[in-house]
């Protein structure tokens, strides 16, 4: 399939798990891709493979929890790739601690890349797609979705990516621009294999996002993306799909 052949697609958090997938099946889709990370290292092996599948590939450091970062992400993208027809939002941060030892930096770090960094993206992103009728793709989470137990700042930060993504929705939808967004659940990821449980947590809660089979890897999500981004997915519009196996049926 070549669903994204003459697109310009941005993608943040690239350097690994479900950005660095979804970079991959956009590349192999025909996409040229933007590529933005603080994980420079991984951003240039996403970037390489990427390359690899014939891509043309733009990768640079970018911090999304910074105006000034944002902005130059974004401007940089047009200037050299020439447009830009869809963002996709994946960069975010994970963390288990009990609410009562959460600090008010753990509170702000991770609201600032989760919640704010979207939301900074996709206010500079926006302009550029309303040139081009594009869209944009946000990660949300089950967790933004249903109650989940010492996750306090990160469900927190995704439930607030689930209401931009409904609000900019309706804000943009008649204007020609879809805002939609997935919601993984357990996805074998560096950021959730790498959490520990809290001391005293009960497993069992700690546990409720896994899939009713079995896990699968963040190809699983980035094929949602890349259907949700492309024309294949036109007629929807202010949608949160769940990726997670059935873990809420």
């Amino acid at each position: 399939m070549d669903r994204f052949k003459d697109k310009v697609v941005l993608v943040t958090g690239a350097a690994s798990g479900i950005g660095r997938a979804t970079a991959e099946r956009l590349a192999a889709e025909g996409a040229t891709l933007s590529l933005t990370d603080v994980n420079l290292e991984g951003l240039e092996e996403t970037a390489a493979t990427c390359r690899g599948l014939g891509a043309t590939v733009r990768a640079e450091f970018a911090d999304v929890s910074s105006e000034e970062s944002v902005a130059a992400s974004v401007g940089g993208t047009v200037e050299e790739l020439g447009r830009l027809d869809v963002l996709v939002n994946v960069a975010g941060i994970l963390q288990f601690k009990d609410a009562r030892s959460t600090t008010l930096e753990d509170w702000n770090r991770i609201i600032g890349v989760n919640l704010t960094g979207t939301f900074l993206m996709c206010r500079e992103a926006l302009p550029y797609l309303l040139q081009t009728k594009g869209n944009i793709v946000n990660t949300a989470s089950t967790a933004s979705l249903h109650g989940h137990p010492w996750t306090v700042s990160y469900s927190a930060s995704k439930g607030g990516v689930y209401a931009v993504t409904m609000t900019l929705a309706v804000e943009f939808g008649k204007l020609g621009v879809r805002v939609n967004a997935v919601a993984p659940g357990g996805i074998e990821t560096p950021i959730q294999n790498a959490f520990e449980v809290p001391e005293g947590a009960d497993p069992k809660l700690i546990y409720r996002i896994m899939p009713l089979d079995r896990m699968r890897g963040p190809e699983t999500v980035a094929a949602t993306v890349a259907f949700l981004a492309s024309e294949d997915g036109a007629h929807v519009n202010g949608e949160i799909v769940r990726v997670d196996g059935g873990t809420h049926a």
